[in-house]
């Protein structure tokens, strides 16, 4: 006889093979969106990144460019600015010769207006013997002359005392001369010299002239520059000195 086996363990759920279950790549369902914008922006990023980078390519040739202008536009104005610096010592050389030469000639004092400041001021009794520059007195090592000018030496005779104490006086007042440095050297009385021309013994009779002083005035020229001076020495007669001066003053190498 046969037996009918009936095996009814396959029929079990554990047993049932899953029929939603393929061997191929299963595509995910519903809403895809994300999908595709995670593709675009996968497909944009290198194109980005490429995109960037050529942009800093061209930025970057366009400043070395620009840096490369700059350099020869830097290297003309140091040019430029050594071409001024060296006009503008020459300058300063310029000038400082040119102020030299001015403060030489500021100083300027001519002798005849001196001279002719001496006739003007010396009392009638009072004679004028010799007229003598003195030349600077010699300062401290390293140190110029207090000054440059140097001095002036009047001697002579005078009737007395009291006139060379005048005309030491009238000498204080003038512009040529330091009045705090003009002082009387020496004042003595001594015998009247005779005049060319006249015997001291004619006839027998011997002439003896009173005595009178002979004196030496010292005083230091003053530093007073030349153009402040235009009025005495247009006075004096120097119109030479003083025309120059005028014409300088105009173009403002002195001023006024």
């Amino acid at each position: 006889m046969y037996s009918l086996d009936i095996n009814f363990l396959k029929d079990r759920p554990i047993y049932q093979k899953n029929p939603h279950k393929s061997r191929g790549i299963s595509l995910p369902s519903g809403d895809l969106t994300p999908v595709y914008v995670g593709v675009a922006l996968g497909l944009c990023f290198p194109a980005f990144v490429g995109t960037s980078w050529w942009f800093l390519q061209a930025k970057n040739g366009e400043l070395e460019q620009q840096i490369a202008q700059l350099d020869q536009e830097n290297k003309r104005l140091e040019t430029e600015i050594g071409n001024i610096n060296k006009i503008r010592e020459e300058t300063k050389r310029v000038k400082a010769e040119t102020q030299g030469l001015v403060t030489v000639f500021d100083q300027i004092r001519p002798w005849s207006a001196m001279l002719q400041d001496l006739r003007d001021r010396i009392p009638a009794t009072v004679q004028i013997e010799n007229v003598k520059q003195l030349p600077p007195t010699p300062a401290a090592q390293g140190q110029p002359p207090s000054n440059p000018a140097g001095g002036l030496e009047v001697t002579g005779l005078a009737r007395s005392f009291n006139d060379v104490n005048d005309f030491l006086l009238t000498l204080q007042q003038s512009q040529f001369l330091k009045s705090s440095e003009s002082r009387i050297i020496t004042a003595t009385l001594v015998d009247a010299p005779i005049p060319p021309g006249i015997n001291s013994s004619a006839n027998g009779v011997q002439i003896k002239l009173p005595q009178v002083v002979k004196y030496t005035i010292q005083s230091s020229l003053s530093d007073v520059p030349a153009s402040e001076l235009i009025r005495e020495l247009e006075q004096k007669g120097t119109v030479g000195l003083v025309s120059r001066i005028r014409s300088m003053q105009q173009t403002g190498v002195i001023s006024k």
